[in-house]
């Protein structure tokens, strides 16, 4: 026998084992780092698919079936750049965004800033409390009973948790919006179509379908989510060692899988039966019972129920962090209510005032989704330029700043946003009617 060749074998097989080791205890590494730093990109983005948002995409898949699923595309681009800068900033200068707008630019243009964002978002949380009524209106119960239970569980959750009890409440939430990919599967949609469609860019001008596109851009990228997805970094204490793992999370959160899902799911039924003047995601679940079963239904009411109560809790939690932060004020829910009282009080009113506002008979909902949109539209702007101007101060970022390529992308976004965003503005000011079906 060749004792050396089966000793050269065994100890090649060991070298073998040895490095296959190694790489295996990088790779837990890397997913024990990716892990401790996951949330605030997934949580910031899967927040955005709101009451308001989930009907705006049941609009899209409802009045021209799978023809807008190809701008899912750009919209992720343009979501993760925008999102990408803040998580840069937060990571690398440990302050939260309306924090380095008051070092940098002073206290006036904060407060004008903070004081639209405070009306703007107190819109919004009305919107989200709408979106508790209507789920649970299909569920047979009350908005008088439903509202204040769901403001009280919010209420709660936050003052009596910590930042990680929180966070892990919402990635759980985050789970719950799978009842989009199980209606989706239900449907039976002709999905080589929908692929097709996702690819193939399907351009029309018409007003409605421009109308639509822009609705959906303006519903993916909102104000918000940039002092919350900063503030978020800052309070988990992400440094510049875990930025790989930081822009991993904001990249896996910017993925639209959800709406595209929700419009895969509307196109293949209500689209396809004629069922096109949908106004709210409510009326989508009850359409969708005699079309794709009960069960389809009951399960996208009850992702309509998970999205409301989610973006109730996140939105009113960004604004009291984004006026605090920009204020001078304690923030944050690592504090105790007596260590952050601004922080909590301006919590608790949002909440209070944004779920009272559904309770009172009559109460122009429409009208207060349309005024939430367009003081989205006047933040969003804004908001984008002192971004682009922050994150490119070399004294403040150092190294990351952004480069050439990654500059001409971001500013492109940007005024690309604005000038759709001034269209959303403008037909929203000035309705030419409803949008035509395809």
């Amino acid at each position: 026998m060749n004792w050396e060749a089966i000793a050269s074998r065994v100890e090649g097989f060991r070298a073998r084992r040895i490095d296959l080791q190694k790489r295996v205890r990088s790779l837990r590494r890397r997913i024990v780092l990716l892990l401790a730093v996951v949330g605030p990109g997934i949580i910031t983005s899967n927040v955005d698919n709101d009451a308001g948002g989930i009907s705006v995409y049941t609009q899209s898949g409802a009045q021209f079936g799978y023809t807008l699923l190809w701008s899912l595309i750009p919209m992720t681009i343009a979501l993760y750049v925008t999102e990408e800068m803040c998580a840069r900033m937060g990571v690398i200068t440990g302050k939260g965004l309306s924090d380095l707008i008051r070092e940098e630019f002073g206290f006036r243009p904060t407060f004008f800033v903070m004081l639209t964002g405070f009306f703007v978002d107190l819109a919004n949380v009305v919107a989200e409390f709408a979106g508790v009524a209507a789920a649970m209106e299909i569920f047979h119960v009350s908005k008088y009973i439903a509202v204040p239970l769901a403001a009280i569980l919010v209420w709660v959750l936050v003052l009596r948790g910590t930042y990680r009890q929180v966070e892990i409440v919402f990635l759980a939430a985050c789970l719950f919006y799978l009842t989009y990919v199980v209606c989706a599967i239900r449907a039976k949609p002709e999905w080589l179509i929908a692929a097709r469609y996702t690819v193939i860019p399907s351009l029309h001008l018409d007003s409605g379908y421009l109308l639509m596109l822009t609705a959906l851009v303006g519903t993916t990228i909102a104000p918000w989510q940039f002092f919350y997805m900063q503030a978020s970094f800052v309070e988990k204490k992400v440094g510049p060692r875990q930025y790989p793992q930081a822009r991993a999370d904001v990249l896996l959160g910017s993925i639209s899988w959800i709406v595209f899902f929700i419009i895969v799911c509307t196109a293949a039924t209500l689209h396809a039966h004629g069922e096109r003047n949908i106004t709210e995601a409510a009326d989508a679940a009850k359409a969708l019972i005699p079309l794709a079963g009960k069960w389809a239904g009951l399960t996208f009411a009850f992702g309509l129920l998970n999205a409301s109560l989610f973006a109730a809790t996140i939105l009113p939690l960004s604004t009291a962090h984004v006026i605090c932060e920009g204020l001078g004020f304690e923030a944050g829910v690592d504090h105790k209510f007596k260590d952050a009282p601004i922080f909590y009080w301006l919590y608790t009113i949002l909440i209070v005032v944004g779920a009272g506002i559904i309770l009172i008979p009559g109460v122009p909902l429409w009208k207060i989704l349309i005024f939430s949109q367009v003081g989205n539209g006047m933040w969003l702007p804004i908001v984008l330029i002192f971004i682009l101007l922050l994150v490119n101060r070399r004294d403040l970022m150092g190294e990351y700043v952004n480069n050439t390529a990654f500059n001409v992308v971001a500013w492109v976004t940007a005024i690309a946003m604005i000038v759709l965003t001034l269209v959303l503005v403008y037909s929203a000011l000035f309705p030419a009617g409803p949008p035509a079906g395809a």
